[in-house]
């Protein structure tokens, strides 16, 4: 055990204590004050990632072949997918309250179109998510890190809304800036396996110590019990030496190059800053300098692509899409596939990191990664029928099947956003959404939970 001196807790802070009062449970009636309020169920989640596009083509999205909810076959563009099958769920089918409006409609991740709701503000759920954490307490330096490169230009919205008036809000598109923005104060250059796993061992140490304050109140049988129980906290101690993975901790990530690296042909190279900018996510996750996080590729007027050897320099939307037809979408195929590779490139880096709270764990076990869409169709200018694609790990948030899961609803897709909140642990949605929506209607939808 550690020679650190620690001042002691009081016996009402130490009997309300999650992990002491575990540790502790056969003894607290024995010599501790219980009375202390019941603890609220802990979130499936700790942190929230969302990865944003623009509206895609419907029919080369659907899973091409499904049995009940499992997937037998993906579609070429969400085919690299597979990889991470048995982690993730598709939905679609789901309508947005605004099902006919059109680009920059905001409904895709607030649930509000463009209309006036009664004074209700406009809210992306990730806003919602960070200043509902902060509310209960849990203060980062960074509320949420809205990141994407090519997403401000004029003319076009992102999908995040917020702030006092309810507004569109940017992301920082430039990789050196989102830098300096979560790494530029002072932060260790790296917390080690070893440093994260005594954390975990001083919890044992109060456990210990306080236990030892409380046999000399009990019995001889008791005490002895107690001994028994001391034993096993040590037993417990030696597995979490030998337990602990040997992921990553807190990094500060290299330095991007200057702006002027991430110009192509005139325009922001938004596929080469993107990539950095998920790097910097990642770290600033593992680092707990926020819980709330998205990447955003383009805006909902134009995404220029440069993926040379893959598809031709051009427009995602204008492009890809709408004149995508005489090559069967061939191009548009193609970068939904490196999107999804993208998606992927997220749940395998959050894996090689440790969770800082917990070594046991990477950041995609405490991680929920959604990938949200501004229009359903991008084709027709819709949002009849919405389109997630979710993603959890070990013991996370998520209902998954080794195959993965694939179901359609026609539920309002704001359902789903309320999964999003109910997987932090939020469960009042006053002010967020849809003030129309009661009942039934404004809960989580069922089947996407554990």
């Amino acid at each position: 055990m550690s020679s650190t001196t620690r001042k002691p807790p009081s016996r009402r802070q130490f009997a309300g204590s999650a992990g002491a009062g575990l540790l502790l449970a056969p003894f607290l009636g024995l010599g501790l004050d219980q009375r202390r309020p019941q603890a609220a169920a802990a979130p499936k989640a700790k942190r929230l990632l969302l990865f944003c596009s623009m509206g895609t083509y419907p029919p080369i999205w659907t899973p091409t072949a499904t049995s009940g909810e499992s997937i037998t076959s993906f579609s070429v563009s969400t085919s690299p997918l597979a990889a991470i099958k048995d982690s993730i769920v598709m939905i679609e089918g789901l309508p947005t309250g605004n099902p006919s409006d059109n680009h920059g409609s905001p409904d895709g991740i607030t649930g509000l179109g463009f209309g006036y709701y009664n004074g209700q503000l406009k809210i992306s759920v990730d806003q919602f998510v960070a200043a509902q954490l902060v509310a209960s307490g849990i203060k980062r330096p960074i509320a949420s890190l809205l990141l994407g490169g090519a997403c401000n230009a004029p003319g076009g919205n992102t999908m995040f809304y917020g702030g006092s008036g309810g507004n569109n809000l940017p992301t920082i598109g430039s990789p050196l800036s989102a830098f300096t923005t979560v790494f530029g104060g002072a932060l260790p250059t790296g917390v080690s396996s070893a440093a994260l796993l005594a954390r975990r061992r001083s919890i044992l140490d109060l456990v210990s110590a306080e236990a030892m304050t409380v046999k000399a109140s009990l019995g001889s049988v008791e005490a002895a019990k107690l001994d028994l129980h001391l034993d096993s906290i040590r037993q417990l101690e030696n597995k979490l030496s030998a337990a602990a993975p040997s992921g990553a901790g807190c990094m500060r990530p290299g330095m991007p190059p200057a702006d002027s690296q991430f110009i192509y042909k005139e325009v922001v190279d938004a596929v080469a800053t993107n990539t950095i900018h998920q790097d910097i996510i990642a770290s600033a996750f593992a680092c707990d300098i926020t819980r709330v996080a998205a990447i955003e590729y383009g805006n909902d007027q134009t995404l220029m692509v440069n993926l040379p050897g893959r598809v031709p320099f051009d427009d995602q939307h204008g492009g890809f899409i709408h004149s995508g037809a005489a090559s069967n979408y061939k191009d548009l195929i193609e970068f939904e596939k490196y999107l999804s590779e993208q998606f992927i490139a997220l749940v395998n880096k959050l894996k090689t990191f440790q969770d800082p709270d917990d070594p046991s764990k990477t950041l995609f076990d405490t991680t929920l990664l959604v990938w949200c869409r501004d229009m359903g169709d991008g084709q027709n200018h819709d949002q009849k029928s919405m389109r997630f694609v979710l993603a959890s790990g070990n013991g996370g948030y998520l209902k998954t099947a080794p195959n993965g899961r694939y179901f359609t609803s026609t539920e309002r897709h704001e359902r789903v956003l309320l999964n999003i909140c109910e997987a932090m642990g939020i469960t009042s949605y006053a002010g967020f959404g849809d003030p129309g929506l009661t009942g039934v209607s404004k809960t989580p939808l069922p089947g996407l939970a554990a």
